[in-house]
Formats: structure tokens, sequence, C-alpha cells
């Protein structure tokens, strides 16, 4: 009798959470649970994505401003009419 054995290394990663608690109108939370239901996710970590995205629109505002200082002394050549943005 022979035996195999596979062997599989898992790594597992924590991180500490904190609950929160919110209120919405019932129909509202259950369209949510629907919509994140379709993209194959929780409402949990939908809500999660959309914290961290919320919690870092000023640092992408920030970084867009900086980018558009360092590109200031481009010089387009515009305004330019619709044909011309259209040339290929």
């Amino acid at each position: 009798m022979e035996f195999t054995v596979d062997v599989y290394t898992i790594l597992v990663y924590t991180v500490s959470v904190k609950n929160i608690t919110f209120s919405a109108d019932e129909d509202l939370i259950e369209r949510a649970r629907e919509v994140a239901r379709t993209q194959n996710k929780t409402l949990n970590v939908a809500f999660r994505e959309w914290l961290s995205s919320y919690a870092g629109r000023e640092a992408n505002v920030e970084r867009y401003l900086a980018l558009m200082e360092r590109l200031a002394h481009f010089e387009t050549g515009g305004p330019y009419s619709r044909d011309e943005m259209n040339e290929r």
C-alpha cells in the first residue's frame, strides 16, 4: 500500500479591526447587499473598500495638485478645436 502526502504552506495574515455601527434605511441596506452580492462581495467588504477610498480622497487631491504643479511648465499650444483633437 502506498501513501502520498502533499505539503501545503498556509499563510495567515491578521489585521486588527474595530467594529462600528451605522444606521440606514432597511431598503437601502438590502439594495446595497444585492449590489455587493452581484460583485461576489459581502456588504462588509464593499463598505471597507468604500471607506478606504473615502479616507484616501484628500491624499489623492494633494497628489493630483502636486503633479499639476510639476507639469505646469509644459505648453500644449492649445486650445485646440474638436477636429484638431481628433486628428490621427
